[in-house]
């Protein structure tokens, strides 16, 4: 037998076997379910410390840590030392509820110790490991600068995604074995976390622009793509709250469970903090240059958003409604920021347009469900696969109806005065009435994968149908 088969591996888990921290992701889960008592935490600090704020959110709060974003790096080796017949030691700073539950879950745990009446980090998880193991008598797998008197005392150390000052200062000790770095292209991910592609959405706040014929003026355009990008800071910023607050569900989602956050790729810790500096970027720049107007929309976007994310998504209808609501907000701002009158017109379209495209956003995720064989309505959602029918005639019709209000607008005495030849624009209807329809029909297939406006953005019929409308209302002048 090798020398490492009677030396135990230790393995810390927040950080290194985990790719989170399980006291951030339960104190988010507890404000999540609590949102009246999202103060409570601090008041338990507050009396208790560490040890009694681990110990009172464990009884309140039930992980499912079957979907934890577990490090398969880490993992790999665990079971190859573990193969070797080495015991393997689960030493973490986290309550032992949640460690024995995790070590339940994986199975190849020997040993599990927790913060009860310690909080088993730093110094005292090595005070522990040296009573129970002897100076130099175990190996300890870990991430950060608190694990520093551990290694220290070990063995071995492995050193998981940890910063390059926490790998030098580890490798200044000199007993590193492995420096294990699972985290990818850090730039990429945060693009992927603040869905920059989703700011295509954005778009929208050029429609009252475009309607009222003031394309032509430099500085309304300026001041619109100031407007776009305030609106894709304070919507990055929804959607990385969303994610947070979405955890549970998105790990349970075949393909949201890659999303940075679900994954671990990036901490919550990190979400927690960036998602309010990019609210105070967007918000400071709206009170900078834009009109108080758009500044009172952009928070109305901010507000529903918001609740959207805590409760309006998990009620049937009332969740497509609010999300047609916030593709429409955008156009409001737009007209508030260009100091532009909002029309009837604009705003029956937009909202029947945007609640057929809500429909087939949901209509899609019900059609992904149907084809893996569940029935059961979908986790953190409102519907469940046998609402197909009625969600695709509810979609389609409202599709239908802002067919109806654009065809109404061509007779309206307004636009018989806008336009030279408003007769032209009929053509536009048509056209509409092909697209609404092959959406539908592409979602029914179940080829739609993406939000639906970015969809459009993407989709080459989509865009020639886009050019074609601008052709037509360019004819129309």
């Amino acid at each position: 037998m090798s020398d490492d088969a009677n030396i135990p591996l230790c393995v810390d888990l927040d950080g290194t076997l985990l790719d989170s921290d399980l006291l951030v992701e339960a104190g988010l889960a507890f404000v999540r379910a609590n949102p009246l008592r999202a103060l409570a935490p601090v008041g338990w600090l507050a009396s208790g410390g560490k040890i009694g704020l681990k110990a009172r959110i464990a009884s309140e709060v039930d992980l499912d840590v079957t979907c934890l974003p577990y490090n398969k790096a880490v993992l790999a080796v665990i079971e190859a030392e573990k193969a070797k017949g080495r015991q393997i030691v689960l030493a973490t700073a986290s309550h032992i509820s949640y460690a024995r539950r995790i070590a339940e879950h994986l199975q190849v745990f020997d040993r599990v110790l927790g913060t009860e009446d310690v909080n088993l980090s730093s110094r005292r998880k090595a005070e522990r490991l040296i009573a129970d193991y002897g100076d130099k008598g175990f190996d300890y797998m870990g991430n950060s600068s608190v694990d520093l008197p551990v290694w220290k005392h070990s063995r071995k150390a492995w050193v998981v995604n940890a910063s390059k000052a926490v790998v030098r200062l580890a490798e200044g000790q000199g007993n590193v074995e492995k420096v294990i770095d699972t985290r990818g292209n850090v730039l990429l991910t945060w693009a992927k976390a603040l869905r920059f592609h989703q700011w295509m959405k954005n778009l929208l706040v050029f429609a009252p622009l475009l309607a009222a014929h003031q394309v032509g003026h430099l500085d309304l355009v300026l001041r619109g793509i100031f407007t776009f990008f305030v609106f894709g800071l304070c919507a990055s910023s929804v959607y990385v709250l969303n994610d947070l607050l979405d955890l549970p569900d998105d790990r349970h989602h075949p393909t949201k469970r890659n999303r940075p956050f679900a994954a671990g790729k990036l901490s919550v810790f990190a979400g927690l903090a960036v998602a309010p500096l990019l609210l105070i970027a967007a918000f400071g720049g709206a009170l900078w240059l834009l009109p108080w107007k758009f500044t009172a929309t952009l928070a109305t976007y901010y507000v529903l958003t918001l609740a959207y994310s805590l409760v309006l998504k998990r009620v049937m209808m009332v969740d497509v409604i609010a999300l047609g609501m916030l593709y429409t907000i955008r156009i409001v701002g737009g007209a508030f920021a260009f100091g532009l009158d909002l029309t009837f017109w604009i705003l029956a379209f937009s909202m029947f347009i945007f609640l057929s495209l809500a429909l087939v956003k949901r209509y899609a995720e019900l059609v992904d469900a149907r084809k893996k064989g569940k029935e059961a309505k979908a986790r953190g959602r409102g519907y469940s696969p046998s609402d197909l029918e009625m969600l695709s005639s509810l979609g389609a019709a409202s599709g239908y109806l802002s067919v109806m209000v654009l065809a109404l607008y061509i007779q309206d005495e307004h636009t018989i005065s806008l336009y030279r030849h408003p007769e032209f624009i009929w053509l536009s209807c048509p056209l509409l009435l092909f697209w609404v329809s092959r959406t539908w029909m592409l979602t029914h297939r179940g080829e739609m994968h993406d939000d639906p406006v970015v969809f459009a953005i993407k989709d080459r019929v989509s865009l020639v149908v886009g050019v074609l409308f601008g052709v037509i209302f360019w004819m129309a002048r």
